[in-house]
């Protein structure tokens, strides 16, 4: 996330009580695991690192059946962070892993632009808010990207991607355009 928001993870960092060394070091600790031989695959690296899940969810994609894994993480206590595997096996492969909505949490109120800020809402809400919303592909591994129409704060229709890390606002832009500003 500190590719969009530096700003936002320096401030993050120091609320976690953490450093740039101890985030360094975490960083090369979770990447050793991911490459050394027998390190846990699929799903059961993410518990490996955060613990046993807060919970365990049965999901159905079509006829795949699968397992959506959730943790609650001290930076956003609204959110969870989920793990989606399938099929419904431990070591089955992730298909997904993003912070999203905690069940007991309701969504943001999404109007317009301006409601938009960096790290203000997760994918789903972003696609309830302004429907119909189109998933493209993001630019990296835990990158998302949702075209969709919001008005701007004088109400005219706008059409907008909005660019996310592990499930999570980064930033609103024009489509295929510099961010928009409050001139605009």
């Amino acid at each position: 996330m500190a590719d969009f928001r530096p700003d936002l993870v320096e401030d993050a960092v120091r609320r976690l009580g953490e450093t740039r060394a101890g985030m360094r070091e975490a960083n090369k600790r979770w990447q050793a695991m991911l490459r050394a031989p027998g390190s846990p695959g699929g799903g059961r690296r993410y518990g490996a690192v955060l613990g046993p899940p807060e919970a365990v969810v049965a999901r159905r994609i079509g006829d795949l059946a699968c397992s959506a894994r959730q943790w609650a993480l001290p930076l956003w206590p609204g959110l969870r962070f989920e793990v989606l595997a399938g099929p419904a096996e431990a070591g089955a492969p992730v298909l997904n892993a993003w912070l999203v909505r905690a069940p007991d949490t309701p969504p943001p109120v999404l109007r317009t632009l301006d409601d938009l800020g960096p790290w203000s809402c997760v994918v789903a809400d972003l696609g309830a808010a302004f429907p119909p919303a189109v998933p493209r592909e993001g630019s990296a591994p835990n990158r998302f990207r949702l075209d969709f129409t919001a008005p701007d704060a004088r109400g005219r229709p706008r059409a907008l991607t909005a660019d996310f890390t592990w499930g999570l606002l980064q930033e609103v832009r024009p489509i295929d355009g510099p961010a928009p500003t409050a001139a605009d």
